[in-house]
C-alpha cells in the first residue's frame, strides 16, 4: 500500500513557460505542452525523471486551476494519473474523466452575478480578456502595469462579502467562489484513496505550489513546499510546515521533485 500523498500544482512549480524556466530552452529541457501548434510548457529531464519515480513511490495528484480543456493538453511524465484536480478543485478526475457528483455541488455558484459585475468594473484598455472558466469562476488577461491602484483592493472587498475571493497571478487576475478550493478538493481525493485501499488513513500528505490559490493546499499537508518566485514569494507566505526552494524558475522544479521524492521515501523507511 502506498504511504503518501502528493498534490502538486503545475504552472510554474512542475511545468514552464520558456520565459519563466530562468534559461534558454536547450538539450536539458523537454516540451510537455503544445498550444496551436507550437510548443507552450517545459520540464527539464532531471525533474520529469523525478516525477516519473515519485508517480511509482506516491500517489500523484496533479492539481491546477486550469480547466479541464487547458490541463488536457498538458503530457505530464508520470501519467496515467488515478487521480487530478483542474478548475482549481472545482473538477475531479477520475482516470481522466471528471466526477459529476463532485462538479454538481458548484452548480449554485452566482457566477453570471459576479461576471456582470466584474464587467463594469473591468472596463478599459488594460483589460485583454474576461474569460469563465468550466463554469466555475472568471478571470481577467490584463496588461499588470495599467492595473488601477485601487482596482484589486476594491474588487476584493466587493468579492469577499459576498463569499468569492480576489488573487492575481502575472497577466491573470482571478475572481473564485470560496467554496472552490484546491484544499477541499484534495481532501476528497484522500478520501477516496483510503476508501479505495491506495492509502492508510495515516498516510503522508505533501503539497507544492507557487500562487495565492495554493495556500490553503499548503497550509492543509502535513508538509509543503514553495518555490523561490511567484505570487507566495511576492507576498512573504511562510509557515511552520513549508520549505521554500533556494532555486528559482525550472530549477526550483527539480529542487521540488527531489524534496518530495526525499519525504516520501522517508515515509516507507521501517
Amino acid at each position: 500500500m502506498t504511504g503518501a500523498l502528493v498534490s502538486v500544482d503545475l504552472d510554474r512549480t512542475m511545468i514552464y513557460s520558456s520565459s519563466a524556466l530562468g534559461f534558454a530552452v536547450d538539450t536539458t529541457v523537454r516540451c510537455v505542452e503544445m498550444y496551436q501548434g507550437a510548443p507552450l510548457s517545459y520540464m527539464t529531464d532531471v525533474a520529469a525523471d523525478s516525477l516519473e519515480r515519485l508517480a511509482h513511490a506516491a500517489v500523484v495528484v496533479p492539481t491546477t486551476t486550469r480547466t479541464v480543456e487547458q490541463y488536457e493538453r498538458i503530457s505530464l511524465p508520470g501519467a496515467p494519473w488515478r487521480y487530478a484536480i483542474t478548475s482549481n478543485g472545482g473538477n475531479i478526475l477520475i482516470d481522466g474523466k471528471p466526477d459529476l457528483e463532485w462538479r454538481d455541488q458548484f452548480s449554485e455558484v452566482d457566477l453570471a452575478g459576479v461576471r456582470t459585475e466584474l464587467a463594469i468594473r473591468a472596463d478599459g484598455d488594460w483589460v485583454h480578456k474576461l474569460r469563465t472558466a468550466d463554469e466555475l469562476f472568471c478571470y481577467l488577461v490584463v496588461e499588470p502595469s495599467m492595473v488601477p491602484p485601487d482596482f484589486i483592493a476594491d474588487w476584493s472587498a466587493w468579492c469577499a462579502a459576498r463569499g468569492w475571493n480576489v488573487s492575481q497571478q502575472g497577466r491573470k487576475i482571478y475572481t473564485m467562489p470560496d467554496v472552490v478550493c484546491k484544499s477541499r478538493a484534495v481532501a476528497e481525493v484522500l478520501g477516496r484513496c483510503v476508501d479505495d485501499g491506495l492509502l492508510d488513513a495515516s498516510a503522508l500528505t505533501l503539497a507544492a505550489g507557487d500562487g495565492a490559490l495554493d495556500a490553503e493546499m499548503l497550509v492543509a499537508a502535513q508538509l509543503s513546499i514553495r518555490p523561490r518566485h511567484g505570487e507566495l514569494e511576492a507576498i512573504g507566505f511562510r509557515h511552520d510546515r513549508l520549505s521554500v526552494t533556494e532555486a528559482v524558475g525550472g530549477r526550483a522544479g527539480e529542487e521540488i521533485l527531489a524534496w518530495l521524492h526525499e519525504k516520501v521515501e522517508r515515509s516507507v523507511e521501517p
